[in-house]
Formats: structure tokens, C-alpha cells, sequence
């Protein structure tokens, strides 16, 4: 059994090395897919980094087309998608999709059939379809403008095996958070999860951490990023 904090999430190395082990011998091949993917994700991620000053930023504008001030703010109205772009929008879906499989496969080794960790054959876009219907399940999370028409928009966004955005490729925190440039957007994209599926990566839950990310918007705190 391995140790998982939703508040940090850190990783404690023995226990993860023997976690990763045993899911790595359910697939074999995994292990070396996952670097691929982690190699073609840094490709796509860019270089920035993020100082002290704007830990708590929305996000970068190399990644997304509009910034939002006070995400977590946001989250917790469940206003996070709204008014933003099409192609934002579809980018923070397939994301907040792609990060979760990654949990659920390093925490507690869950592999769903129709996920590129379980051997699906199309991309994953099986698995991808089955989450947006969980998205849509709770309308108000979408932007008003969403329509069925957009849903399959968001699927063909997410079939470009030259973008950030492929489906068919893993991510990991540390690319998400290179590439958004912001250290804070794994948590954003855990939490708008748990609002869709109904429990964060392990089963956690994220409300005391979020309530202090809000402290943090309003002046009245520090930012954890770990």
C-alpha cells in the first residue's frame, strides 16, 4: 500500500516504485509507451517556469487563449469552463481526462478497458467519449454555448497525434505543468474531475484544499503547489 496526500501530492518513492511495478506488470508494454508519450508531451510543453510571484496564477497564455483570475474561485462555483474559448475549453476537458487515468492507474492501479491503459485499440477515444457523457450529466459545468455538435468537436480535437491534446498519449503532473506553465493547473484539472466523477484521484476528496486555494485568491494565504 502506498501513501497518497491529495493535499501535496507527493509521491514517496519506495512506495511508488513497488506500486508502479505491480501495474506495470499488467501491462508490459506500458512502461515504455508512457515514456514515449512523456517524450512527445515535452516536445509540445515549451520551457517556461514559474516564479514565486505568479505561483498562484490562473494559467499561461503559451497554453491557453484567455486567462481567468481566481481559479479556484471558479471551481468552486463550478464556473471553471464557462466563457471560455472552444479550444480551451476542449483542451481542459481532454487534459482533465488524461490526468485522471494517470492517477487512477499510479494510485490504485485502476485501468479502465477502453483507455489506452487498458489496451484500447481507437485512441482512447472510446474512454474519452464515456467521460464527456459524465460531463454533460451536470450541464452546469459546461459553457452555455456546448451542444452535442461540440462534444464531437472536443472528440476530433483530440485526435491529433501531432498536438499536445492526442488522446492517444499519456500525461503526467509534471507535463501538464510544464506545458500550461503553471504548477497549479494539475490541481485545477484533479478538482474539476472530482466534480464530474464524484471523487478525486484515490478517493480523496479536495474541499479543504480548495477552500485554502480560495485564501490564497483573496490575499489570505500561500499557495501550495506540491
Amino acid at each position: 500500500m502506498w501513501t497518497y496526500n491529495y493535499a501535496d501530492r507527493n509521491y514517496f518513492p519506495g512506495e511508488y516504485t513497488a506500486a508502479y511495478i505491480t501495474c506495470s506488470e499488467k501491462k508490459a508494454d506500458w512502461k515504455t509507451h508512457k515514456k514515449v508519450c512523456a517524450a512527445n508531451a515535452q516536445a509540445n510543453a515549451g520551457s517556461g517556469t514559474q516564479s514565486a510571484a505568479d505561483a498562484n496564477a490562473t494559467q499561461s497564455t503559451k497554453a491557453l487563449e484567455a486567462d481567468f483570475p481566481k481559479p479556484f474561485h471558479r471551481l468552486d462555483a463550478k464556473t471553471w469552463l464557462h466563457d471560455r474559448t472552444e479550444k480551451d475549453t476542449y483542451k481542459l476537458l481532454i487534459d482533465t481526462y488524461r490526468l485522471r487515468l494517470d492517477d487512477d492507474y499510479t494510485f490504485t492501479g485502476d485501468v479502465d478497458a477502453d483507455s489506452i491503459y487498458g489496451g484500447a485499440t481507437d485512441g482512447g477515444r472510446a474512454g474519452f467519449r464515456r467521460f464527456l457523457k459524465r460531463v454533460e450529466r451536470n450541464p452546469d459545468l459546461l459553457p452555455r454555448w456546448w451542444t452535442p455538435a461540440k462534444a464531437e468537436e472536443c472528440m476530433r480535437y483530440g485526435t491529433d497525434s501531432a498536438s499536445w491534446s492526442d488522446l492517444g498519449c499519456a500525461v503526467e503532473k509534471h507535463d501538464v505543468s510544464e506545458h500550461y506553465g503553471n504548477q497549479l493547473m494539475p490541481m485545477q484539472l484533479r478538482m474539476f474531475g472530482e466534480q464530474v466523477l464524484g471523487t478525486g484521484p484515490g478517493g480523496q476528496k479536495g474541499a479543504a484544499m480548495m477552500k485554502m486555494q480560495m485564501a490564497v485568491e483573496s490575499g489570505g494565504g500561500s499557495a501550495s503547489t506540491h
